[in-house]
């Protein structure tokens, strides 16, 4: 099972461990946990009590033994909205404080798999005319994959920021699903891309995210450079297949 969604929600390894542990005995005591899991006592106490804190582990007592149950797995939602409600009431607060800075950076790294997710997330502007992408590579699927990318696409269309997609043709099996999309035009180019860059631009932002054995990415800020990569990208689109 790929518990990665799980770790994106905040969950640490020993709290997903416990939790399907549970899930597979049903109600049952610490010491049955302990055995399946192969968890230090110590460890599986914390969980437990973190878990009871999200609201993702109960607990009974059959006389003097503590009985834990995980939660119903739907309840995963209800703590997603939960912690999105949370991030709403926090976002004035911290819109002001962005405003208070002196002069917004131009540029910024972002590591790992889940950093690269972050940049693109942040790519799609309110006020955005339209996203345009290409260099996209086998790598990044296997890397951030299917999911991650139809989610992507699919906030995009929801903002009705229409999409040009240029592929290598290679990976026409990609540009196929993404054509079934709204507001998403693909074409394919006989030219090779870097096997590990992936260039990105909406708005006034240009995304570069390089897939490395490590993944990271570079989001810049800048207009003139957005229409400079925008330049480019419509003589690639040009002169691609439709």
């Amino acid at each position: 099972m790929d518990t990665a969604i799980l770790k994106d929600l905040g969950l640490t390894d020993s709290e997903i461990k416990v939790y399907l542990t549970l899930l597979e005995l049903g109600s049952t005591s610490a010491g049955s946990v302990i055995d399946r899991s192969g968890l230090q006592n110590p460890v599986v106490h914390r969980a437990f009590h973190s878990l009871t804190a999200k609201g993702l582990v109960t607990f009974i007592y059959e006389g003097k033994i503590k009985r834990y149950q995980a939660a119903d797995p739907e309840h995963l939602l209800e703590y997603i909205d939960e912690k999105k409600d949370r991030v709403q009431q926090l976002l004035p607060q911290l819109r002001l404080r962005q405003q208070l800075a002196p002069q917004k950076p131009k540029a910024v790294l972002f590591q790992g798999v889940r950093g690269v997710k972050e940049m693109l997330h942040a790519l799609l502007s309110a006020d955005a005319e339209e996203l345009i992408l290409y260099g996209g590579t086998k790598r990044a699927n296997e890397l951030l994959g299917d999911y991650f990318w139809n989610s992507l696409h699919d906030r995009r269309i929801r903002k009705r920021i229409p999409a040009r997609l240029l592929f290598h043709q290679s990976l026409k099996y990609w540009g196929t699903q993404m054509r079934k999309k709204k507001l998403t035009q693909v074409r394919y180019t006989a030219q090779a891309f870097e096997e590990v860059t992936e260039t990105a631009v909406c708005g006034s932002k240009v995304a570069i995210a390089i897939y490395t054995g490590q993944p990271y990415g570079v989001l810049i800020e800048e207009p003139l450079a957005a229409r400079s990569y925008h330049h480019f990208f419509d003589v690639l689109w040009k002169a691609a297949e439709g």
